[in-house]
């Protein structure tokens, strides 16, 4: 992790930034005064309902006064998904280890919580088969064989995991069979399932972390990597050997063949690559991927539509900060935040830097905006997980971040920082800035744990967007707003069916990943995409969520599948969940057609 930003006198501001940043406390404070004028009562009352609903297992990783190696810091990650097809979301919960033996011989596993339709969760880990243990690290969720069942794949320092869910709530390992698993000498991270060449079958990106050895990485002290603010700490990831990143491609038999090298993904080297988001940041039909590195610039692979990607983060605008310096990013969320149609960036920072809010311009390039926005206040925490979602849906995707220091000696050694802090809630102003509304927000929001992995969904089927997090060392949290808003809401799931009639082949992907939802509602267009993975080594509910408003008619709802067909569906109703199948709708014949 890196230790800080550089020296503001080796770098050079616009007067206009200077003179922006001096009135932004004024302008947020009128912002804050105006929202609760309109609205009398909190915008939100999270509480963290974990225990009651049946969320205990606490997640273990690494020592808890003191972590000697870097393995000890990054936590892990949680998925929601509905494996079993019943309609509601279930959760699922990476676990880790720690460098002592289990006690009485009893290992920690990951956790698999069925929802039980009464807000409770029942634990089915072992009947499951999903009782494996190591250094767990981050999730992604996806039906890579499309057989209409999500399967779940588990990075690890180690060996990774791919669980095929067989259809009947239980899962089978079949990692070497199907050639993911890796040498079990990576240490893997962040990771998504993408079609990146639109053949219908889901593929496979890993964000690999340090190329390490706990044999030989240094002892807290023993560098100048290894000491922060005058206190010895352990040792990375400066100092120590960066990873490769991998991309596996689907055969559509079941395996998949590494193909790092053929595609370029491993071109972009020198990077400690840890989550994933995949987006079509310049709407060109083909999937791009965005990775948050530690301590090195981001990466923004860039879809060159014959297999291959270049990483144009640096001429895009979304590898460094508007300083133009390397920021230790952690986790990653994408959405179309100014309701310009376009599909932005925000990405979550180390202590003492600010979290970084990239807006697209829609030219191929992203602008620094974090300042201007409202989000350069809070520099106190280190960030992980952070998702965009519209929790009082009024139309305007709001920002919840979760953080944890790496370093327990911030706490004994007093250097400025706490190893446990709150989480962080801005609301959306919907004029291009944000609130920070966290004071206010709840207990789930104040209460101070050191969190790494979050996911958001639906885990009640009635549009409240829901929290789950994973807590370092101890219970998950489970978030839910107490605060019932008039304001309308849709949903969609989407199913890709279609098929080459000469070939015979599939097309799109089951799951729809990657497809683009673009929908019209009073003045507003809103753009979002279905994707896996994202947030910090998580997977958030499949299903696309828009907050209406008071709006409940939708002028158009048009799908842009990664088949290359567009259509429109028409008379969906506002407040309910739908359902689309691709080819069901009315086929957009100006469209764009596939490359």
């Amino acid at each position: 992790m890196i230790s800080g930003p550089t020296h503001r006198s080796q770098l050079h501001f616009k007067v206009s930034w200077i003179s922006l940043a001096l009135l932004l406390p004024f302008s947020l404070f009128f912002s804050a005064a105006q929202l609760l004028k309109r609205n009398p009562q909190p915008l939100a009352h999270f509480t963290d309902i974990a225990k009651k609903a049946g969320l205990t297992d606490s997640v273990v990783f690494g020592g808890v006064d003191t972590k000697k190696y870097i393995l000890e810091t990054t936590g892990t990650g949680v998925a929601i998904l509905d494996y079993d097809n019943d309609g509601w979301p279930d959760i699922f919960i990476v676990n880790g280890r720690n460098l002592e033996a289990p006690l009485r011989g009893k290992a920690p596993t990951n956790h698999l919580y069925h929802n039980n339709h009464d807000g409770t969760f029942k634990d089915v880990t072992e009947i499951a088969g999903l009782a494996h243990s190591g250094w767990g690290q981050g999730v992604c969720v996806g039906d890579y064989d499309n057989d209409g069942w999500e399967d779940v794949y588990v990075t690890y320092y180690g060996k990774n995991v791919l669980y095929h869910n067989n259809g009947d709530g239980t899962f089978t390992d079949i990692s070497e069979k199907a050639g993911v698993a890796g040498s079990g000498k990576a240490w893997g991270n962040g990771c998504a399932f993408v079609d990146y060449d639109r053949d219908g079958h889901l593929d496979l990106m890993v964000a690999d972390y340090v190329d390490f050895d706990l044999s030989t990485t240094p002892a807290p002290g023993d560098r100048s990597t290894c000491i922060w603010k005058g206190a010895p700490v352990m040792c990375g990831p400066q100092g120590l050997p960066a990873a490769k990143n991998i991309l596996y491609h689907n055969n559509g038999d079941g395996t998949f063949e590494d193909v790092s090298a053929k595609s370029h993904i491993d071109k972009a080297d020198g990077h400690y690559s840890l989550s994933v988001s995949t987006l079509d940041y310049d709407d060109d039909g083909w999937p791009d991927i965005f990775v948050a590195c530690d301590s090195t610039a981001s990466i923004l692979y860039h879809n060159n539509r014959d297999g291959t990607f270049t990483d144009v983060a640096i001429t895009a605008g979304a590898a460094f900060n508007e300083d133009g310096r390397a920021q230790a990013g952690m986790g990653s969320t994408v959405a179309d935040y100014n309701g310009d149609g376009k599909l932005d960036i925000f990405k979550t920072n180390f202590s003492d830097d600010t979290a970084t809010l990239y807006r697209n311009n829609g030219n191929g390039t992203f602008d620094d905006v974090t300042y201007p926005a409202g989000l350069g206040l809070n520099t106190k925490y280190l960030g992980w997980g952070a998702m965009f979602l519209d929790f009082d849906n009024d139309g305007w995707p709001d920002l919840l971040l979760v953080n944890g220091h790496v370093y327990p000696e911030v706490d004994s050694q007093h250097l400025g920082s706490a190893f446990q802090e709150p989480r962080i809630l801005y609301h959306n102003n919907g004029n291009g800035t944000f609130t920070d509304i966290s004071a206010d927000a709840g207990p789930g929001i104040t209460a101070v744990n050191s969190s790494r992995g979050l996911a958001i969904g639906d885990l009640w089927n009635d549009g409240r967007l829901s929290a789950v997090i994973s807590n370092m060392n101890g219970p998950p949290s489970l978030l839910v707003n107490e605060v019932r808003t008039p304001n309308h809401w849709i949903a969609f799931l989407l199913m890709g069916t279609s098929f080459d009639s000469s070939s015979r082949k599939l097309r799109t992907n089951r799951d729809g990943i990657g497809a683009r939802i673009t929908m019209k509602a009073g003045s507003r267009i809103f753009v979002d995409e279905v994707r896996s993975g994202s947030s910090y080594d998580s997977n958030n509910d499949v299903r696309v969520h828009f907050g209406l408003g008071s709006v409940t008619k939708l002028d158009s709802v048009e799908i842009r599948w990664p088949s290359g067909l567009t259509e429109k569906f028409e008379g969906l109703a506002a407040d309910k969940i739908h359902k689309l199948k691709e080819a069901s709708g009315i086929p957009v014949p100006d469209a764009p057609k596939k490359n």
